[in-house]
Protein backbone atom coordinates (compact mmCIF):
# COMPACT_ATOMS: atom_id res chain seq x y z
CA UNK A 1 0.00 0.00 0.00
CA UNK A 2 1.37 3.39 -0.98
CA UNK A 3 0.14 6.06 1.42
CA UNK A 4 1.48 9.04 -0.54
CA UNK A 5 1.29 7.94 -4.15
CA UNK A 6 3.10 10.33 -6.45
CA UNK A 7 0.73 9.31 -9.25
CA UNK A 8 -2.05 11.25 -7.49
CA UNK A 9 -0.04 14.44 -7.97
CA UNK A 10 0.14 14.01 -11.74
CA UNK A 11 -2.55 14.85 -14.29
CA UNK A 12 -4.12 12.63 -16.90
CA UNK A 13 -3.06 13.35 -20.45
CA UNK A 14 -5.50 12.95 -23.31
CA UNK A 15 -4.87 9.89 -25.42
CA UNK A 16 -4.97 10.51 -29.13
CA UNK A 17 -4.75 6.82 -29.97
CA UNK A 18 -2.07 5.20 -32.04
CA UNK A 19 -0.01 4.18 -29.01
CA UNK A 20 -0.02 0.63 -27.70
CA UNK A 21 -1.58 -0.11 -24.32
CA UNK A 22 0.79 -0.88 -21.46
CA UNK A 23 1.63 -4.55 -20.89
CA UNK A 24 3.65 -6.79 -18.61
CA UNK A 25 6.30 -5.20 -16.42
CA UNK A 26 5.10 -1.65 -17.17
CA UNK A 27 1.72 -2.55 -15.68
CA UNK A 28 3.31 -4.24 -12.67
CA UNK A 29 5.47 -1.21 -11.89
CA UNK A 30 2.53 1.19 -11.99
CA UNK A 31 0.27 -1.23 -10.10
CA UNK A 32 2.75 -1.35 -7.20
CA UNK A 33 2.31 2.40 -6.79
CA UNK A 34 -1.42 2.09 -6.10
CA UNK A 35 -3.13 1.36 -2.82
CA UNK A 36 -4.37 -2.13 -2.05
CA UNK A 37 -7.56 -3.30 -3.69
CA UNK A 38 -6.85 -2.37 -7.30
CA UNK A 39 -6.83 -5.30 -9.69
CA UNK A 40 -5.53 -5.41 -13.24
CA UNK A 41 -8.05 -7.40 -15.25
CA UNK A 42 -6.68 -9.18 -18.34
CA UNK A 43 -4.11 -6.39 -18.85
CA UNK A 44 -7.10 -4.38 -20.08
CA UNK A 45 -8.57 -2.40 -17.20
CA UNK A 46 -8.23 -1.54 -13.53
CA UNK A 47 -10.97 -2.44 -11.09
CA UNK A 48 -11.65 -1.73 -7.44
CA UNK A 49 -14.67 -1.95 -5.18
CA UNK A 50 -15.13 0.47 -2.29
CA UNK A 51 -17.43 -0.21 0.70
CA UNK A 52 -19.53 2.35 2.55
CA UNK A 53 -21.93 2.20 5.50
CA UNK A 54 -24.93 3.25 3.39
CA UNK A 55 -26.17 4.45 0.03
CA UNK A 56 -25.70 8.15 0.80
CA UNK A 57 -21.97 7.73 1.53
CA UNK A 58 -21.53 5.66 -1.62
CA UNK A 59 -23.34 8.33 -3.64
CA UNK A 60 -21.18 11.10 -2.17
CA UNK A 61 -18.05 9.19 -3.17
CA UNK A 62 -19.45 8.64 -6.67
CA UNK A 63 -20.08 12.37 -7.01
CA UNK A 64 -16.54 13.21 -5.83
CA UNK A 65 -15.12 10.74 -8.33
CA UNK A 66 -17.25 12.31 -11.06
CA UNK A 67 -15.79 15.73 -10.26
CA UNK A 68 -12.24 14.35 -10.41
CA UNK A 69 -12.99 12.63 -13.72
CA UNK A 70 -14.27 15.88 -15.21
CA UNK A 71 -11.22 17.82 -13.98
CA UNK A 72 -8.89 15.21 -15.45
CA UNK A 73 -10.86 14.64 -18.66
CA UNK A 74 -10.65 10.90 -18.02
CA UNK A 75 -13.85 9.05 -17.17
CA UNK A 76 -14.21 5.70 -15.38
CA UNK A 77 -17.12 3.31 -15.42
CA UNK A 78 -18.84 3.56 -12.04
CA UNK A 79 -21.36 1.10 -10.61
CA UNK A 80 -23.19 2.49 -7.57
CA UNK A 81 -25.20 0.25 -5.26
CA UNK A 82 -26.16 0.27 -1.61
CA UNK A 83 -22.94 0.55 0.37
CA UNK A 84 -20.69 -0.17 -2.61
CA UNK A 85 -19.07 1.57 -5.54
CA UNK A 86 -17.24 -0.45 -8.19
CA UNK A 87 -14.82 1.51 -10.38
CA UNK A 88 -13.39 0.34 -13.70
CA UNK A 89 -10.79 2.41 -15.53
CA UNK A 90 -9.15 2.03 -18.93
CA UNK A 91 -8.27 4.16 -21.92
CA UNK A 92 -10.96 3.59 -24.51
CA UNK A 93 -9.00 4.95 -27.49
CA UNK A 94 -6.33 2.27 -27.09
CA UNK A 95 -8.68 -0.35 -25.61
CA UNK A 96 -6.29 -0.95 -22.74
CA UNK A 97 -4.29 0.68 -19.97
CA UNK A 98 -2.22 3.85 -20.03
CA UNK A 99 -0.44 5.77 -17.29
CA UNK A 100 -3.46 8.08 -17.07
CA UNK A 101 -5.57 5.15 -15.84
CA UNK A 102 -3.21 4.64 -12.91
CA UNK A 103 -3.20 8.39 -12.22
CA UNK A 104 -7.00 8.41 -12.03
CA UNK A 105 -6.95 5.32 -9.77
CA UNK A 106 -4.49 7.06 -7.40
CA UNK A 107 -6.61 10.22 -7.37
CA UNK A 108 -9.68 8.11 -6.60
CA UNK A 109 -7.98 6.61 -3.55
CA UNK A 110 -6.65 10.01 -2.47
CA UNK A 111 -10.16 11.48 -2.53
CA UNK A 112 -11.41 8.62 -0.35
CA UNK A 113 -8.59 9.15 2.18
CA UNK A 114 -9.38 12.85 2.48
CA UNK A 115 -13.03 12.00 3.13
CA UNK A 116 -12.12 9.48 5.84
CA UNK A 117 -9.84 12.01 7.58
CA UNK A 118 -12.64 14.62 7.54
CA UNK A 119 -14.96 12.41 9.56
Amino acid sequence: MNLECHLAKKHCTPCRGGVPPLKGVELTQLHRQLDDGWHIIDEHHLEKEYSFPDFLEALAFTNRLGEIAEQEGHHPDILLSYGKVKVQIWTHKINGLSESDFILAAKTDASQKVRLRDR
